[in-house]
């Protein structure tokens, strides 16, 4: 987890001159029996810092809570509300513009944080400013790079994506027996009311039997080449 960590020191940052920022959004919840509860927080740093080094930018450290509360049913969970996560927003991106640094990138790492596409849009009114990544046809076209057997649907949480992710950056965070845990829950109508509770005994909805570290590398070999279509808007 170390290596997905910036270790950057204040001259080298004055020296370069950095116009973009890239700041990982991941979460503290229960991933089933055998995946972390920083299991987003890692994934989201591990795309930032591909991201951060692909294309020369300013990699800052991850924010590690989030709005994780369908998942409060489960033990472990720790969540901010929706206001509190806008408001530290906020205040990293206005610390960022008084040191000149006035793009900013959200990596988001878990898909619960619908807040952070209304914080986005308001930030770019005056034009572009910050941009929110990956999105879901981010996702869609990293799985088809990597060959994954499942849709984002089918493998919502803890499954193949976030398992191939884990496999390549950070594998000693695995226990073992994730490969036995698929769980399929394909209708999830009320999950905004009921959390994931009603939907997994175990908190896993998805196939991490599926993972290899190879389609990690992969998916984010092929977000970061998606990246670079969204730095071209950022920066016009």
């Amino acid at each position: 987890m170390e290596d997905l960590l910036t270790a950057a020191t204040s001259e080298e940052i004055r020296s370069t001159q950095p116009q973009v920022a890239v700041l990982p959004i991941g979460s503290f919840e229960q991933h089933g029996r055998f995946h972390p509860l920083i299991t987003d927080t890692v994934i989201a740093s591990a795309i930032a810092k591909r991201i951060a080094v692909d294309h020369s930018l300013f990699l800052l450290p991850p924010v590690t809570y989030s709005c994780s509360h369908e998942h409060s049913g489960f033990a472990g969970t720790v969540s901010l509300s929706p206001s509190t996560l806008i408001a530290v927003i906020q205040d990293i991106a206005d610390s960022l513009r008084i040191a000149g640094i006035h793009k900013l990138v959200i990596v988001n790492g878990h898909g619960g944080n619908y807040v952070l596409q209304n914080i986005v849009q308001q930030a770019n009114v005056g034009g572009p400013r910050m941009a929110l990544f990956p999105g879901r046809s981010d996702w869609d076209g990293a799985r088809v790079e990597a060959e994954m057997d499942t849709s984002s649907h089918e493998d919502m949480h803890a499954g193949e994506l976030e398992t191939s992710i884990l496999l390549e950056v950070a594998p000693q965070l695995l226990r073992p027996g994730y490969d036995t845990a698929d769980w399929r829950a394909d209708d999830r109508p009320f999950l905004l009311m009921t959390g994931m509770e009603q939907y997994t005994d175990t908190g896993v909805i998805g196939f991490p039997s599926l993972g290899s570290a190879e389609k990690g590398r992969r998916a984010l070999a092929a977000l970061s080449a998606l990246f670079k279509n969204h730095l071209q808007q950022l920066a016009g």
